[in-house]
């Protein structure tokens, strides 16, 4: 019996598929099933149902497979007390991160971390929300970055920052405010269906799907871009945040305005799923990404009763 062995049984017991379980383990699917079946051979009992589609843990292969989890993440932590210092982490991190973070999160942390952590090779993809949970349980991300809260059980959420959300659009000089009761009076653009910033601006201005749009238009942006263009040739307004608003031309600022006081702001974190955790590796991520991002937003001259989490 090695370690190998248990890690193989696990990824089969997740995936309920022989061949899904070698691709993410990184070996054949003959090496995966030999393995598999030395290991039940050695212990007198068969741990899966192989006949069935998909293939089932039997009731003794469960109790083996659940101890194989235990001795998995005990070993994960001895090879984390192994590291002497943050700055020596190695191996792989897999992290998903939602677009509306990525774009404007990303340019400002990316490179500092991978100068910071040069041994540790990072792989990012952009995900929903919905498929980071996903990813997360099946193990086959490490962490996500998204907004929160999501009060899920054996999920973590280590807060990273919040930010500030504005209005984007055409204002008289005058106007420094935007009380949110009265976006329902203009044309709202929003993005698609199913992203997170839709559903919080949503929620903050008591919006319908499709606020004073023309009759005859349906539309749902995929960017910010995408967004300002509209309300630029279109008017109305849009919600853009504020680490976004950081990279927009000195002309596009002159268009945006904040929310009067409560000011609302989104809650950006880490997330992973607690029984596979690579949580030192979070851990020095988290840190560093607080230290980048925290001093440059308005939030930190708010306590936090004045600011107000939208919800999702």
């Amino acid at each position: 019996m090695n370690l190998q062995q248990l890690e193989y049984i696990v990824a089969v017991d997740q995936f309920k598929n022989f061949s899904k379980a070698a691709e993410y383990c990184y070996i054949t699917q003959a090496t995966l099933s030999t393995m598999i079946k030395k290991l039940e051979e050695e212990l007198d009992i068969v741990i899966f149902d192989r006949k069935s589609n998909p293939i089932i843990t039997t009731d003794e292969g469960q109790i083996i497979v659940d101890q194989a989890v235990k001795v998995l993440q005990e070993t994960y932590r001895l090879k984390e007390l192994a590291q002497k210092e943050l700055e020596h982490f190695t191996g792989t991190i897999k992290i998903g991160i939602i677009p509306t973070i990525a774009n404007s999160l990303l340019p400002v942390v990316l490179l500092p971390i991978l100068e910071k952590f040069p041994d540790l090779h990072i792989e990012m993809s952009e995900v929903t929300t919905d498929n980071i949970i996903r990813k997360l349980k099946e193990g086959t991300i490490d962490m996500g970055i998204l907004a929160t809260p999501l009060d899920i059980d054996d999920y973590e959420e280590e807060i990273l920052y919040y930010e500030t959300l504005m209005v984007y659009g055409k204002f008289d000089e005058d106007t420094h405010f935007v009380i949110p009761d009265e976006i329902k009076n203009h044309r709202v653009w929003l993005l698609e269906e199913g992203n997170c910033l839709r559903n919080q601006f949503i929620n903050l201005c008591s919006l319908k799907k499709s606020q004073n749009m023309p009759s005859n238009l349906e539309f749902d942006a995929h960017s910010f871009e995408t967004l300002l263009n509209m309300v630029d040739q279109l008017g109305g307004l849009t919600l853009i945040p504020e680490l976004y608003f950081q990279s927009l031309t000195e002309e596009r600022k002159k268009k945006v305005r904040n929310f009067s006081a409560p000011v609302p702001v989104r809650e950006v974190s880490i997330v992973y799923y607690r029984p596979f955790a690579k949580r030192k590796v979070i851990e020095a991520l988290a840190k560093e990404i607080k230290a980048l991002i925290q001093p440059i937003l308005m939030a930190k001259e708010f306590k936090n009763s004045e600011l107000e989490i939208v919800k999702i």
